[in-house]
């Protein structure tokens, strides 16, 4: 999937006859990237120019370049290369950035470091802030994702929830700003994606569960290993593409995996998606890894107390364990299933043409 090349600003829009409008998307690390492809698509159908900036979150050419390489992504406007998750160093690069472009909109995801920049930034210029997935709530404050997810929801004149759950909360917060439920981007990425990741078959013998571990209290030495060793003592064969962050922490701290772990470099966007599909069951601390399952309908082991996709514990198709006490790991591995009556969660793919309908109610989509 490539999108449409991108002509000189303004051409398109001028072409149709409707005013020039501009959005500045601020992306920064691997879930940002996969949300931005399909409503990159819905911007340009409808001749909104959109100019995008890469913070440098992410810097591993596997977890950033990867996507604009597969995904056929137009290059960033703005890369600042900052090889940094401090927000208070992205803030005045992104500052500079809003200044010079005057977008209608800063558009945000998520509950990154980038995302939190980038809506500091938006306010401190008096621009409007969007947020895409906007309510969510683990309610752990000691996660630093929760942190910013409040903190922008609370700034932000536009919250476009993914579900009706999120909008109940944003009511009940009672902050302000206008709330759409407009489904999940990352929805419409998956249906966009799959069947071309599908396209090369996956080589690890089946059964296997995929293995993902990012998080920073996952990635603390002594948790770490506490982690990979419980998963290795399961009995399991898993494949595991190791992040960056986790690989750094394995080489520092002489952290080594047993045999039924098969570590492997990070892999790229459809690589990881057809690795998904085709596990019999995913173990992860990642958020967006929990609702890419779920629409997979593989059965999901996450390693957090909490969990931001809430539904998907409650119909029993993720299982939530406490990395502080693994004990029940292995009957987690073990018994999990997917629910053959599971519903239908957060979205039905046409999320990204709601949210250029709700950042421009009167502007064709």
């Amino acid at each position: 999937m490539r999108l449409p090349p991108r002509s000189s600003r303004g051409a398109a829009v001028g072409s149709i006859g409707l005013p020039a409008v501009k959005v500045l998307s601020v992306v920064g690390n691997r879930p940002q990237f996969v949300k931005s492809a399909p409503l990159s698509l819905a911007l340009r159908g409808a001749s909104v120019d959109e100019v995008v900036l890469h913070t440098g979150q992410h810097y591993d050419p596997e977890l950033s370049q990867v996507f604009f390489d597969e995904l056929g992504l137009a290059e960033p406007d703005y890369r600042l290369d900052l090889h940094t998750a401090d927000p208070d160093a992205m803030e005045p690069r992104i500052r500079e950035a809003v200044r010079r472009e005057r977008p209608d909109w800063v558009l945000v995801y998520g509950d990154t470091n980038s995302t939190l920049a980038g809506a500091r930034a938006a306010v401190a210029e008096g621009v409007p802030l969007a947020h895409v997935e906007a309510g969510l709530r683990s309610g752990d404050l000691s996660m630093p994702e929760e942190r910013n997810r409040i903190e922008v929801d609370h700034i932000a004149q536009l919250r476009l929830a993914p579900d009706e759950r999120s909008r109940a909360t944003l009511a009940a917060e009672n902050d302000g700003g206008r709330v759409e439920v407009v489904g999940d981007v990352m929805r419409d990425a998956l249906d966009l994606f799959t069947p071309i990741a599908l396209r090369t078959p996956v080589t690890y013998e089946k059964p296997y569960a995929l293995l993902t571990l990012h998080r920073a209290a996952n990635t603390e030495p002594d948790r770490l290993r506490e982690i990979i060793a419980a998963v290795g003592d399961t009995g399991w064969a898993l494949v595991f593409p190791v992040h960056p962050r986790t690989r750094r922490v394995m080489d520092e701290h002489g952290i080594d995996v047993a045999r039924s772990l098969q570590a492997v470099a990070p892999v790229g966007y459809l690589a990881m998606l057809a690795l998904a599909a085709g596990a019999s069951r995913v173990v992860t601390d990642s958020g967006g890894l929990q609702k890419e399952a779920y629409w997979l309908r593989v059965p999901c082991i996450t390693l957090r107390p909490t969990t931001e996709w809430t539904d998907t514990v409650r119909v029993s198709a993720n299982t939530l364990v406490d990395p502080g006490d693994l004990s029940g790991l292995k009957v987690a591995i073990e018994s999990a299933s997917f629910p053959a009556d599971a519903p239908p969660l957060y979205g039905d793919g046409k999320a990204a043409g709601r949210v250029v309908g709700a950042l421009y109610p009167s502007r064709p989509v």
